[in-house]
């Protein structure tokens, strides 16, 4: 298995970027491009466990927005030609707080696409 392929690297460093984008703009059609569209797929995020992709796409929806960040630290490891990993440390704005988010990406037939996201917070249990 050939581990972090620059091309995965960069193709999944795309897709991250693109959903960074997609979420800082409150752009939902792009972010939930960006999920595989799947009763498996997982997010779990500060305050929330949501399982399936209409789970997720409801939370979007009546979210209202994210709330504004900086990302201090990023990792990309891609794992063969199908299967990557995407590591982010962040900030809130107006926070000191740091966050982390972990997403699982897989290449599908239509791109690559989070199967798995997990977000939380440095001190903050719910």
């Amino acid at each position: 298995m050939i581990v972090d392929d620059p091309q995965v690297i960069a193709e999944v460093t795309a897709a991250f970027d693109a959903y960074e984008r997609a979420l800082m703009a409150d752009d939902v059609v792009a972010m939930d491009a960006l999920f595989h569209a799947a009763p498996s797929t997982v997010r779990y995020g500060v305050g929330e466990v949501l399982y399936g992709i209409d789970a997720i796409r409801a939370f979007r929806i009546g979210r209202g927005g994210s709330p504004q960040r900086t990302l201090a630290r990023v990792q990309i490891h891609g794992f063969g030609r199908e299967f990557a990993t995407a590591h982010a440390e962040f900030h809130r704005d107006g926070s000191a707080v740091r966050g982390r988010q972990t997403q699982s990406w897989v290449r599908f037939a239509d791109g690559w696409k989070v199967v798995s996201a997990h977000v939380s917070l440095e001190g903050v249990h719910s």
